[in-house]
């Protein structure tokens, strides 16, 4: 185990996400102006493809967020917005805040955009005080899952079954949506760890597998165990299946709700995400504290 210390103060996070942004090629500042704001409004457009009626956010939602102190962060090349996030206070009493809705251009997937917008909003929290961000991320989707849980060293608090009801866009429709609510507490030695870009390695351990996977990327029914490390699958690309096999996709978000869903219900802790698509989670044995 590496005994390197990595920085949590503010100037080690502004460090961090100054070298993120570098790297992916882009300039992360927050956004206040109001065509700023609608240049949000349409990159979320164009990612969600939403319903008219229901969109992620508006142009005067984040006008309202942005005057009364609240996060909006966007990423360019250029003058061209490649990504965006979004976030607001949580109560006063937690320190925290809620992070609401980042997206990322489908032209800059691959370069880390992503990873730098949210360094930078490690840094404006910090430098307000803030010690820990949570937000939601569709279980089922594993690069999203890999993102969070290794990349960002987030943890994993609660799952919550279809917490923003029906959603017709391009990404959600026909599908529940469930959530796992995560919780990134910025001062953690293993998230500053993450933003060095040093995050620790998840190997697969010898486990109890509660769900696997079949060749056809069908969920297959394992068993719970009597405690300790336990493994749960999710499908390849579940975007990619609720259209070529929408029953397939259905089956999956009921397997991995019963499961992972149960197993934290239970008590479970997400303790990892392996890049194949396992959630790593410790599980005691029942009947013991």
């Amino acid at each position: 185990m590496s005994n390197i210390a990595f920085g949590t103060s503010v100037e080690d996070a502004t460090r961090d996400s100054l070298a993120a942004a570098a790297s992916a090629g882009v300039r992360v500042r927050e956004l206040s102006e109001l065509a700023e704001l609608d240049e949000v409004y349409r990159l979320y457009d164009s990612i969600w493809r939403p319903d008219p009626k229901n969109p992620p956010v508006t142009t005067e939602l984040l006008r309202a967020l942005t005057k009364a102190g609240n996060y909006v962060g966007g990423a360019y090349d250029g003058d061209e917005l490649l990504g965006a996030c979004v976030g607001f206070f949580g109560a006063p009493a937690e320190v925290a805040m809620h992070s609401h809705v980042a997206g990322v251009s489908g032209a800059a997937r691959g370069r880390n955009v992503g990873f730098a917008l949210k360094l930078h909003q490690r840094a404006w929290a910090l430098q307000r005080g803030v010690t820990a961000i949570s937000w939601t991320f569709d279980p089922l989707v594993r690069r999203n899952a890999y993102f969070n849980l290794v990349k960002l060293a987030a943890v994993p608090t609660e799952y919550l079954t279809n917490f923003y009801g029906l959603m017709e866009d391009g990404i959600n429709s026909g599908d529940d949506t469930d959530r796992l609510l995560v919780r990134w507490q910025l001062d953690a030695p293993e998230v500053a760890a993450a933003a060095a870009r040093r995050p620790r390695a998840i190997t697969l351990p010898a486990a109890t597998i509660a769900l696997g996977r079949t060749a056809d990327e069908r969920p297959s029914a394992g068993r719970s165990g009597d405690g300790g490390t336990v493994l749960v699958a999710v499908p390849t690309d579940v975007e990619g299946l609720r259209t070529t096999d929408p029953a397939a996709a259905k089956d999956w978000r009921a397997a991995v709700r019963e499961v992972l869903g149960g197993l934290l219900a239970d008590g479970a802790r997400v303790t990892g995400f392996d890049r194949a698509g396992w959630y790593v989670l410790e599980h005691a044995a029942k009947g013991l504290v």
